[in-house]
């Protein structure tokens, strides 16, 4: 059976930030004394889309980008001048869609007046605002740099100067957040009548500021409750929630996030971006992941430095007979009567083994659970795999499940996990 290539994305990581969150395991990085280089930054993806270009010539040839993301970092920390020169050279070099959209991840706190006309005449279709909450203590305790009323002026200016499609990402079970609160969130950006809106939970992740001091976060039966009431006012409102943490206005799904969902093709260029490419030709799934220090990234333009690593996978065995069916599991004949006789037995649930990346495929085996209930499990912004190494952005397929715990410290299988993640870190993008 031959691979047909899915619909092709773009994705563009812009490393840095005014100010890294405490919250925020992302590849991002706080702005210095001295300001970051900018413009030698688009020079280098430019360099990078060109030599991934020639690497994968045959997997792209013909194909048309429906959709471009720019993450971070903080995107909207680069001019609209040189967000404009980075789009003309990508359309010199890839075939956009008519109806390519192209998001800006927007701090509302790094954005000017008058830039949104400029990034708007740049190409940028689609903005995506950063603002995680309208209630200024649980701003502040989240480490961002903007207000409420901040945030509230960015997205009218936005939409002052012509912009239709606009995201807000807004997250729940914050710090000392009561069911008030997380509802006047929902609320208020509803109001602002924006297209589409990311609704996550607050999660600590390793290697943050909050994980090693952890805030006074609710606990899992005030989580839930927040998120059942939210989406409930969300769908009353009149967005649909077609994933997880996302909802829209009909006709607003972001594509670029669908075209994740669906297993879609991507290229991922800057520093710590990754990206998978499917080759018709070969019948090979071709990953690739960027090296995540910007400086190291930066280093000969377009040349072998910039990669972190490359990952082929194969096409499985065809493991049809000569009559072109395929052989009965478990060693099981034609001569097999119907109790079974040849067939293995089955393996008690306790015994099996938990899985490992390597064999993601059949996903991790549920432990034994007796007499104890099921917990409720709550919507979390990002998506584990069950091994470190793996979840951390090494190489692999998609995961099958993710594991959390209830409070009695047992294992439990929560939905299937997100594809291998553009972002810096091996970890998806939270906002849409």
């Amino acid at each position: 059976m031959s691979l047909v290539a899915p619909p092709l994305s773009l994705y563009v990581h812009m490393p840095w930030c005014v100010k890294k969150c405490p919250y925020c395991d992302f590849n991002s990085h706080g702005l210095r004394s001295e300001p970051p280089p900018y413009a030698d930054y688009i020079d280098h993806l430019l360099a990078d889309l060109d030599a991934d270009r020639a690497d994968f010539a045959a997997a792209l040839e013909g194909r048309a980008v429906i959709s471009m993301f720019f993450g971070g970092g903080t995107p909207s920390l680069f001019a609209p001048e040189l967000i404009a020169r980075l789009l003309d050279g990508v359309r010199e070099r890839l075939p956009l869609a008519d109806d390519a959209e192209v998001t800006l991840e927007t701090n509302p706190g790094t954005v000017e007046h008058g830039r949104f006309d400029g990034y708007l005449a740049a190409g940028v279709n689609r903005i995506s605002f950063g603002v995680q909450s309208f209630d200024d203590d649980k701003l502040k305790r989240l480490g961002r740099i903007h207000s409420a009323g901040e945030a509230e002026v960015a997205v009218k200016s936005a939409q002052d100067a012509g912009y239709a499609n606009i995201n807000l990402d807004l997250m729940y079970a914050l710090p000392k957040q009561e069911l008030d609160g997380a509802l006047a969130d929902v609320e208020r950006a509803i109001a602002l009548g924006p297209t589409h809106i990311s609704h996550y939970q607050l999660t600590l992740e390793p290697n943050t500021v909050f994980a090693a001091n952890p805030p006074p976060l609710p606990d899992d039966d005030h989580a839930w409750a927040m998120q059942e009431a939210c989406e409930a006012r969300l769908a009353e409102a009149g967005y649909g929630q077609y994933e997880i943490s996302a909802y829209a206005q009909p006709g607003r799904r972001c594509a670029h996030n669908l075209n994740y969902w669906r297993f879609g093709d991507y290229l991922g260029i800057g520093a710590g971006a990754h990206g998978k490419l499917s080759d018709a030709g070969s019948s090979q799934i071709h990953r690739r992941w960027k090296t995540r220090g910007p400086r190291a990234y930066m280093g000969e333009p377009g040349g072998a430095g910039r990669i972190g690593g490359d990952h082929v996978v194969a096409p499985a065995p065809d493991r049809r007979r000569a009559d072109g069916r395929f052989p009965r599991a478990h060693g099981a004949g034609a001569g097999d009567d119907r109790r079974g006789a040849g067939r293995r037995p089955r393996p008690r649930l306790a015994a099996r083994r938990r899985a490992t990346p390597a064999d993601h495929r059949a996903g991790p085996a549920l432990p034994e659970r007796r007499d104890r209930k099921l917990p409720r499990l709550t919507r979390s912004r990002r998506w584990h795999s069950p091994g470190k190494q793996h979840r951390l952005g090494q190489p692999g397929e998609i995961t099958g499940f993710a594991w959390t715990s209830d409070k009695t410290g047992d294992a439990c299988r929560h939905r299937a996990a997100r594809p291998s993640s553009t972002r810096g870190g091996g970890r998806r993008v939270p906002s849409n």
